[in-house]
C-alpha cells in the first residue's frame, strides 16, 4: 500500500464495518502519525433485532466512537441515512462529497462495493454496495466546484487532492497492509461493538473477535509473503 499520504477518510455504511478487518490497518497508520477520520452513512439503528431503532442508534454510535478511539481515530461523523435502505443517488453522493471537502483526505477508504464478498458465495448488502459506489463517485464530485455547489462563500471548498481510494473486503484485492502491528487493537476495536456481537452470536465476544479477525488476516497471507494482512482493492485517482 502507498504510504505517501498524511490524511485519510474512511467512508462506510454502518458501525462495525471498519472493524471487521480494516481497523488493523488504521491502527498501523495512526501509529505512524497519519490522521484518519470516519464518516458513517447510518447509525446502524436497524442492526439489532432485539432493540428498537430508537434504542439501537444512539447505542451503536457510542460503541463506534469507542471502537474508533481504540485505533487512534478521534473524529467520527454520522450522516443520518436510514439503516438498511441507503439509496445510491445524488443525495448520498452530495453528503459524501461534502465530507471529503471538509476532511480533505489524500486517501479514502471504503468497504466492498461489489455484488459479492470474496469467494463469490455470499451476496453483498445494498447498503455496502451503494455507499461504496457513492464513495468512489464522490471523490471526483468533491473536486468539481460546479457539482454540489452551495451559495458563494458557504460550505467547504472543492477538494481534488484524493490520490487513492482503498476498498476493504473486496473480492478483487490488489494491495495489503501488514496486520501484525495493529492486530490486538483491531480485536479491541471490534470488541467495542459488544451489544451487536452479543446479539449476533452465542460465542464469547472476545473469542469471536479474535477468531474472526485472525482468520480474515491469515487468508491474506498466501498473497502477502506469508504475513497476515488487511487486503484492499486500490484505485489511483491521480
Amino acid at each position: 500500500m502507498p504510504t505517501d499520504w498524511q490524511r485519510a477518510l474512511a467512508i462506510v455504511a454502518h458501525p462495525d464495518d471498519l472493524e471487521y478487518g480494516a481497523s488493523a490497518a488504521v491502527a498501523t497508520w495512526t501509529d505512524a502519525g497519519k490522521e484518519c477520520a470516519y464518516v458513517l452513512a447510518t447509525s446502524g439503528e436497524a442492526g439489532i433485532d432485539t432493540l428498537s431503532p430508537a434504542e439501537a442508534g444512539p447505542l451503536r454510535e457510542r460503541e463506534q466512537r469507542a471502537s474508533a478511539a481504540a485505533v487512534g481515530v478521534r473524529v467520527v461523523e454520522f450522516l443520518g441515512h436510514p439503516d438498511g435502505v441507503v439509496e445510491y443517488g445524488t443525495a448520498l453522493r452530495r453528503d459524501l462529497a461534502l465530507a471529503i471537502r471538509r476532511h480533505r483526505p489524500e486517501l479514502v477508504v471504503t468497504l466492498n462495493h461489489h455484488d459479492t464478498w470474496p469467494g463469490g458465495t455470499h451476496w453483498n448488502t445494498p447498503d455496502h454496495r451503494n455507499v461504496g459506489r457513492a464513495a468512489l463517485d464522490a471523490v471526483a464530485d468533491a473536486g468539481n466546484r460546479w457539482i454540489f455547489a452551495g451559495p458563494p462563500g458557504e460550505g467547504p471548498e472543492p477538494w481534488g487532492g484524493v490520490r487513492y481510494v482503498a476498498v476493504a473486503g473486496s473480492p478483487q484485492p490488489t494491495h495489503a497492509v501488514d496486520a501484525t502491528p495493529g492486530r490486538d487493537r483491531a480485536v479491541a476495536s471490534l470488541l467495542c461493538h459488544r451489544t451487536y456481537i452479543e446479539a449476533l452470536t452465542d460465542q464469547d465476544p472476545e473469542e469471536y473477535c479474535r477468531t474472526f479477525l485472525d482468520g480474515a488476516m491469515a487468508a491474506v497471507a498466501p498473497r502477502f509473503g506469508g504475513r497476515p494482512g488487511v487486503a484492499f482493492e486500490l484505485f489511483r485517482t491521480a
